[in-house]
């Protein structure tokens, strides 16, 4: 059976709510930076190391997993069909690794990892992350980063065999350590 578990009163600010830390000293230098963590299936927007935003996500199914790493937003796009799948539109759409194809966009958010290695968003978080992020400069010749994008890290590794984690008290107990963003 699903569950959902929200506290009985939300008096609190949103951020209050996060399992993310409020602060992320590893990204202090940075003005504006997203993470990703995949065990917890959230995002987390920091400016300056300072939570901005967050919720939850959808990443990469058992099939096709997001692997972690160090990204920078790239470009943007209002929306687009999937290249994978031409009936899926994703809206909202801004891509951290072009090659492979890999974006945060707006899609169906089943509550669990069930993406082909993008990371699925609710459509009010992508929409916002549409304006608040920024993209990549290109050189004039439109062949070379000439300033990359807002930084992206992906961490951690989601445990298909222990689906939905973040039901065990002993997981929602321990606090997400966040490693610092590469230099």
């Amino acid at each position: 059976m699903r569950q959902l578990v929200v506290p009985e009163r939300f008096d609190k600010d949103e951020l209050d709510y996060a399992p993310l830390p409020r602060e992320w000293p590893g990204a202090a230098q940075s003005p504006k930076a997203i993470v990703v963590h995949l065990p917890g299936q959230v995002f987390g927007a920091y400016e300056y190391g300072r939570l901005v935003r967050w919720g939850p996500v959808s990443s990469g199914s058992d099939k096709s997993p997001t692997p972690e790493g160090f990204h920078h937003l790239n470009w943007k796009s209002r929306g687009r069909h999937s290249t994978e799948d031409p009936t899926w539109y994703m809206k909202w759409y801004f891509n951290f690794q072009s090659a492979e194809g890999r974006a945060l966009h707006a899609l169906e958010m089943p509550g669990y990892p069930a993406s082909h290695s993008c990371i699925r968003m609710l459509e009010r978080d992508a929409m916002w992350l549409y304006g608040w992020g920024e993209e990549w400069t290109l050189d004039e010749t439109k062949t070379q980063v000439a300033q990359p994008g807002t930084p992206v890290l992906l961490t951690g590794q989601y445990d298909f065999k222990e689906y939905y984690p973040w039901r065990r008290p002993e997981w929602l107990a321990r606090p997400v350590d966040l490693p610092p963003l590469p230099q």
